[in-house]
């Protein structure tokens, strides 16, 4: 029988990365989407082949339908099969406060970090629903702890964009629970990746780390295997649910 297949988008560096190469260890074979970071999405891939496990790194930006259609039919080839999509593609832009926020900076995060998910969520339907003569699945969605934080002075349309997360992942596992999918949601918290550099403080998990209870930032190979047990048969009764990784906070 063939391995059970992956999709982590994102998955190139950061939390995804390191999902990826849990999965593999964990005896998935792996797909990952990546958006401008080939030399790391490569890597990537070698890491999950050095576990015996097949590996596809496809560039797809999650904002453009045409681009998570070809993904999905490239994984089609590749694979013949979907088990785990995980939602991980987000971006994140440098702080600043709401007054100062442009509309094209919304737009594109609304558009990779809310409406990407729901197109990969779509294309997953129709490989994994019973309606569609599928086995079943699993979906993961990441969202943020900025989700119920709200961000304030850094990244208010990211923390909105990620509770747009939320909302669809209460919908969608409701309508799909008897279709044989479930669909979950992980929130990090302060977590030790690249992606912090991207808003403009390479070093803001360290800053903000005494205001978490555990006064420590996560790794990501903590969110990973907090994604990995939801996307397991341990979790087969839990959907719709939501699972802070944020030491507390």
């Amino acid at each position: 029988m063939s391995s059970p297949v992956i999709l982590i988008t994102g998955g190139s560096r950061g939390v995804g990365a390191a999902t990826a190469r849990l999965a593999a260890a964990r005896g998935y074979d792996v797909a990952i989407s990546f958006v401008s970071d080939e030399p790391a999405a490569l890597g990537v891939v070698a890491d999950v082949q050095a576990c015996g496990r097949r590996a596809l790194a496809i560039r797809a930006d999650n904002a453009d339908p045409q681009q998570i259609a070809d993904l999905f039919a490239a994984i089609d080839r590749e694979f013949g099969r979907l088990d785990v999509l995980v939602n991980n593609a987000a971006m994140l832009a440098p702080q600043s406060r709401l007054e100062d926020l442009d509309f094209t900076r919304m737009q594109r995060i609304f558009a990779v970090n809310s409406i990407g998910p729901i197109l990969c969520a779509q294309q997953a339907i129709k490989r994994m629903s019973h309606r569609h003569g599928r086995p079943g699945g699993v979906v993961i969605n990441i969202s943020s702890a900025s989700a119920r934080l709200g961000s304030p002075n850094e990244y208010v349309d990211y923390a909105s964009s990620k509770g747009a997360v939320e909302t669809f992942t209460t919908g969608f596992a409701k309508e799909v629970a008897r279709d044989g999918i479930r669909v979950n949601c992980i929130r990090p918290g302060h977590i030790y990746t690249d992606m912090h550099a991207s808003g403009g403080e390479p070093g803001r998990v360290d800053r903000v780390k005494e205001s978490i209870p555990m006064g420590r930032g996560g790794q990501p190979e903590e969110v990973a295997r907090a994604i990995l047990w939801l996307a397991s048969d341990e979790a087969s009764f839990i959907t719709g649910t939501f699972l802070d990784v944020t030491g507390g906070k």
